[in-house]
Order: structure tokens, then C-alpha cells, then sequence
């Protein structure tokens, strides 16, 4: 039971920790909340006029620097699972058919239990038990990688030092604005602003197909003031927000849908990039943990396996 790993979180960071970790001999099981593959990197399907569109309503696109991510995003590119997007910069890429596609391809090769939230953990003379409604689950080590208000909550019984750095972390939220217009809307394909912080048009990425379908993001403040609110009364709000910054024609879309993520970007951090307790076999990675893009988390991932070693 020695290789045994439970990874909480199917994100980027969870599952590039899971990919480095097997390389290592270790089996991991990973739990995601989620319905499937995404975390942040998601992808939502639309039905607008009688056509599937989908709209990458979280991160927009991802940058490669550091050397263990470059080598991982030339092979999603070669792969067919990523590519330019020259839209967003000379070195910004995207997921291909959508920003998930990076998450469901490493996803396939392991054991994840979707629709999974664990809700308690506890550790004894026999390993780490994980609660997930009226099902545990066992195993000899335990990976966090979620947001890190989430992993404050999970881990105060068990790691309280790692839930005291995880719960000095405030996370800045983010209300998405998804559209569809019958029509083209005269501006070019990208759009930063005030309250309107990004705006995007989401079928000028690659892959996408044909429509005018754009996706807003609201900036943190703004998101924070209004984060409350219903989700029929931010459509309404940020798309008059995103008419009044941009000067574009006001347009009625076809289709509008709001999502909130509570836990959308951290600022970037001065410290280890991954934590891990060897004597409990317990270990925490994430964005949050190093800044706020979409390598931080993969790295934080990649870090952490090697903490936790053969």
C-alpha cells in the first residue's frame, strides 16, 4: 500500500502531480467535485441556434516558461491538444477543441472519481481515510490540490500548519459573462478594460468553429462587489458594462450565461511552491501556492512529486 496516493482535486496541479508521480511507481486515485475534466481550464457547451458552441469561461489561455511545462505544452501541441493563439500574445496558447483539452488528456490515464467531493479526512496507524458522503476511501498518502479556502477547511484537523498557510491566502473572484450574437460585432478579437477586465472573442481561437461568441470576464473588484447577486442580474450588469468600455454597437445576444468562480486568481507568492510532510505523508500543491497562471499550477504539481520522492 506503500505507492498508494489520494489526490483531492483533478486540476492542472493535481494531475501533473499524478503524471510525475507515476513515473515514480506511485498509483494515484484522484477525487474532482467537478462533472469532468477542467477545473479552471473549463469548457461549457451552449446550444445557440440550433448548433453546439462551447465557451472557454475560465482561463483564457496559458504562456510556457518554465522547462518542464514547455516540454508539456509542445507535446499537447504536437498532439493536437493545444495551440497558438497569436490573439493574446506572441507566446499564448490554447487548448484545442477547448482549454480542457490539456486536463482530459492527462486525465485519461488515471483512476479519477468525478462528481467526488470529500468532505472529511482523517489519519491513523493504517494511512490516510478519505470521506466522501457515506464512502471512504484508503490510502497511504494524500495530496491536496484544490483552492486554497477549500484545502483551509480540509485540512485543519489534520495538517494545521499547512491549513493556517493555505487559509492566509486570499483568493480574488471573477463573474464570466458567456455570448452569442447572430451577428459580428465590429471590435477586434480581444478587449481589456475597467470592470470589463478581458473580453474575448472566444470562436477566433483555434478549433472553436464559426459564430460570434465572446466571453467576459468581470474585474475582481467588480466581481467582489456584485458577488452576491443573481446570475440574471450580473448578465444584464456586465454586458452593458462591456458595451459602455468597448464603444461597440449594443447588440442583444442570442445567448447569455453567467458563471461565478469564488476562487478565480491569487497574486503571486514569495515561497515554496509545494508543501509536504513526510511523516504524515501528506502534501499540499496548487496556483496558489506560487501565482496566479496556469504553469504556476502545473509546477506546483511537478514540485510537490519531487518532495514526495521515490
Amino acid at each position: 500500500m506503500s505507492k498508494s496516493i489520494a489526490i483531492i482535486g483533478a486540476g492542472m496541479a493535481g494531475l501533473s502531480c499524478a503524471v510525475a508521480l507515476a513515473k515514480k511507481g506511485y498509483r494515484p486515485v484522484l477525487f474532482d467535485k467537478g462533472r469532468g475534466p477542467g477545473g479552471r481550464m473549463a469548457t461549457r457547451r451552449a446550444e445557440i441556434c440550433g448548433e453546439t458552441v462551447t465557451f472557454d469561461h475560465g482561463a483564457q489561455y496559458f504562456t510556457a516558461r518554465d522547462p518542464r511545462f514547455v516540454e508539456a505544452v509542445e507535446g499537447w501541441t504536437s498532439a493536437g491538444f493545444a495551440a497558438p493563439w497569436p490573439d493574446a500574445g506572441e507566446d499564448a496558447y490554447v487548448g484545442t477543441p477547448g482549454m480542457n483539452a490539456p486536463i482530459k488528456q492527462m486525465a485519461q490515464f488515471f483512476n479519477v472519481q468525478w462528481n467526488t467531493r470529500i468532505d472529511g479526512i482523517l489519519r491513523d496507524e493504517l494511512g490516510w481515510h478519505l470521506r466522501a458522503e457515506n464512502t471512504i476511501f484508503r490510502a497511504q498518502n494524500l495530496v491536496c490540490a484544490i483552492p486554497a479556502e477549500q484545502a483551509a477547511e480540509l485540512l485543519e484537523k489534520q495538517a494545521s500548519d499547512f491549513a493556517a498557510q493555505a487559509a492566509a491566502v486570499q483568493s480574488r473572484p471573477c463573474w464570466a459573462l458567456m455570448m452569442g450574437f447572430d451577428t459580428p460585432l465590429a471590435m477586434p478579437n480581444t478587449f481589456t478594460g475597467n470592470d470589463v477586465a478581458w473580453a474575448a472573442r472566444n470562436s477566433s481561437k483555434p478549433g472553436r468553429g464559426e459564430g460570434e461568441n465572446w466571453v467576459i470576464h468581470a474585474s475582481p473588484a467588480w466581481s467582489q462587489e456584485h458577488l452576491e447577486l443573481e446570475r440574471e442580474e450580473i448578465e444584464s450588469k456586465l454586458l452593458a458594462a462591456f458595451f459602455a468600455e468597448t464603444g461597440a454597437t449594443v447588440s442583444a445576444p442570442v445567448h447569455r450565461a453567467a458563471h461565478r468562480w469564488r476562487y478565480a486568481m491569487v497574486e503571486k507568492r514569495d515561497g515554496p511552491p509545494a508543501l509536504w510532510d513526510a511523516d504524515k505523508r501528506v502534501g499540499v500543491c496548487g496556483d496558489w501556492l506560487v501565482g496566479p497562471r496556469v504553469e504556476n499550477a502545473f509546477v506546483s504539481g511537478c514540485e510537490l512529486a519531487d518532495l514526495i520522492g521515490e
